[in-house]
């Protein structure tokens, strides 16, 4: 059984876990956090995790970049792992996230959902063909009205997916509004729309001379990302201090 503090827990992503949770034979959630009142819960909510005396194997955030400090003291403190969802991390914090690492298991990614996960593995196979080949890269995300960050943390993955792939060569270009040129060969486009309800949709765009392959991923609901933030928890459960991907999670479920 996985004990789980579920950070975030009054926010869309932390009832659609805990409803995930509720019919995981090997998994539970022991405590949420969150400042945002709701109806009661099956656990105990505190305001700030610092407060928290849950007994717990594994922490979910699923929040908001401001409690980054209080959840990386927490894990060190307690040597309990973090799977850290949230989106829209500073570098500064980004820089946090890495130093705590070497005291704490974490596990950090822009996108919990298997499909993208694996879409980031296609992108770079496609980019060592077809960027080779001359062809130019765009990348468009969709997300709902209430997003805050723009682009999105899958968004900024896949484009990172693709320029490692390429040695870096790119420059991320996120509005030519203000420019009057023709697109240089070594930029690569990174476009944000919000509206509706929209969950989440991402295009990978390689454009060449009278041809172009896209490669598209589309999230219905978020339950794909609860399910992979859940099946990450499991995973990181008495891990060592170190940096760990949903790749890792995805290769020892396909052990």
């Amino acid at each position: 059984m996985t004990r789980i503090i579920m950070s975030g827990c009054n926010g869309a992503m932390g009832r659609t876990i805990t409803d995930i949770v509720k019919e995981d034979a090997e998994a539970c959630i022991v405590a949420g956090i969150d400042i945002a009142d709701a109806p009661e819960k099956d656990y105990p909510v505190f305001s700030s995790i610092l407060d928290c005396d849950a007994e717990a194997d594994v922490i979910i955030d699923f929040s908001t970049p401001k409690i980054l400090p209080d959840i990386l003291e927490f894990s060190i403190k307690n040597r309990m792992p973090a799977v850290l969802c949230t989106t829209g991390y500073t570098e500064e914090q980004l820089a946090q996230i890495e130093a705590a690492s070497e005291k704490t298991a974490i596990l950090k990614s822009a996108n919990m959902s298997l499909g993208v996960n694996t879409l980031m593995k296609l992108v770079q196979d496609a980019a060592r063909v077809l960027a080779a080949e001359g062809f130019d890269v765009e990348i468009v995300e969709k997300h709902h009205n209430q997003k805050a960050d723009a682009p999105s943390g899958t968004a900024l993955a896949l484009a990172d997916s693709v320029n490692e792939a390429m040695g870096n060569q790119y420059e991320y270009i996120y509005d030519r509004s203000q420019r009057r040129e023709k697109r240089d060969k070594k930029e690569l486009g990174i476009s944000a729309v919000r509206g509706g309800t929209i969950v989440g949709d991402h295009d990978v765009i390689f454009a060449g001379t009278d041809e172009v392959v896209t490669f598209s991923h589309r999230a219905y609901s978020k339950a794909v990302f609860g399910k992979g933030a859940v099946s990450a928890a499991k995973f990181l459960k008495g891990k060592t201090a170190g940096r760990y991907e949903m790749a890792d999670v995805i290769a020892a479920n396909g052990r």
